[in-house]
């Protein structure tokens, strides 16, 4: 006779389907056979008890390792001409920023054919030093790097730092307390669904103070290449290898980075735009894009060559280009209003009229 009840039923039901799951992906054996494991111990108690209190967390730990790209990678696209071309669309300018990272791509390119030629020499491809680029806020030190990623074609992701105050954020917490969580860095790998993307430390100087020395202890391990081959969350609690990973790291400025972390990184400043540049920048980058998000098309929207000077320095001097962005959005919106409401077909900003569309802020 079957003793089951039709709770005991469903929670079988659900530990097939947590079987199913775990046999559809690849992953390291011993870690496979570790949640096999977990998996029987939950049959045996589902078997002789009511219920199992530690289903909810097995159920959470098999989806986390089910979902982590143990094997899964995109293969990386080295041609240097055409990462010159990325760069040169993206960002104006910086000419000896982009010649240090097409020469940084290039050691990669060299270091890979080595690597495929002599499979020991592997660990050479990932020798370089991480970029570190310091700068200023809206200097391009974000985009450069999505830049990067695109012209490896890498998945990207970021993990911000601005107020981390805790090294647990960084590597997970232990599946011993009740509301443990994994940390960004096995997030960022789930959410690329790739093994060797590109992440971003972003804003390694902002962490809170009381956290830093722990998370700049966490740092080091991460960015060493001896050690991140089998990098530890507490909550997977299984190494994972990322030695395939292109670490890039930004800050406003280095003062509040360890020494031991600094060591391990190669500082790139990010220089500051003056007018003329930015003017440029303006016309042929930040308004193109603006003016589409906008729903404007070229036609709708003309503005005056004498024009720009004004929109680049509305309210006093900016070292990045946040403002300027700030400041097209507005006059796109305002224009775009005006259009629906007046409706106009097309307006030209001029000398004479752009206060009316500069933003009043």
């Amino acid at each position: 006779m079957d003793n089951q009840n039709p709770s005991q039923s469903g929670e079988f039901q659900e530990l097939a389907k947590l079987k199913q799951k775990l046999n559809s992906v690849q992953m390291p054996q011993d870690l496979r056979e570790k949640a096999e494991t977990m998996i029987s111990r939950a049959e045996v108690a589902f078997k002789y008890h009511t219920q199992f209190n530690q289903f909810d967390a097995v159920s959470a730990y098999i989806d986390w390792i089910s979902q982590l790209p143990w094997q899964k990678k995109t293969a990386d696209n080295l041609d240097i001409k055409k990462a010159q071309e990325i760069l040169d669309k993206y960002h104006y300018g910086l000419t000896e920023l982009k010649d240090r990272i097409l020469e940084y791509l290039s050691v990669m390119k060299l270091n890979l054919d080595l690597s495929q030629k002599n499979p020991e020499a592997k660990q050479n491809f990932n020798r370089a030093p991480i970029l570190f680029f310091v700068g200023l806020v809206g200097t391009g030190k974000t985009t450069i790097a999505i830049s990067i990623a695109e012209a490896l074609g890498r998945k990207f992701v970021r993990i911000p730092f601005g107020g981390m105050g805790s090294a647990l954020d960084l590597r997970g917490e232990s599946r011993v307390h009740p509301d443990a969580e994994v940390g960004q860095v096995m997030k960022a790998l789930r959410r690329a669904g790739s093994r060797n993307p590109v992440i971003l430390l972003d804003e390694l100087d902002r962490v809170a103070e009381h956290a830093r020395s722990d998370i700049m202890g966490v740092l080091v391990e991460l960015l060493d290449p001896e050690q991140n081959v089998g990098f530890i969350d507490h909550y997977i609690d299984y190494p994972f290898d990322l030695s395939e990973v292109l670490f890039i790291a930004t800050a406003n400025n280095t003062k509040n980075i360890s020494t031991a972390v600094m060591d391990r990184l190669e500082p790139i400043q990010m220089p500051s735009y003056n007018d003329e540049e930015k003017i440029v920048i303006a016309k042929s980058y930040v308004y193109p894009k603006i003016l589409l998000s906008a729903g404007l098309s070229p036609g709708q929207l003309k503005i005056e060559d004498n024009v720009w000077s004004a929109i680049v320095r509305p309210l006093g001097y900016d070292s990045g280009i946040r403002t300027l962005e700030r400041t097209i959005d507005g006059i796109c919106r305002k224009v775009a209003r005006q259009i629906v409401e007046d409706k106009i077909a097309n307006i030209t900003i001029t000398s004479e009229n752009v206060k009316k569309y500069l933003p009043t802020w």
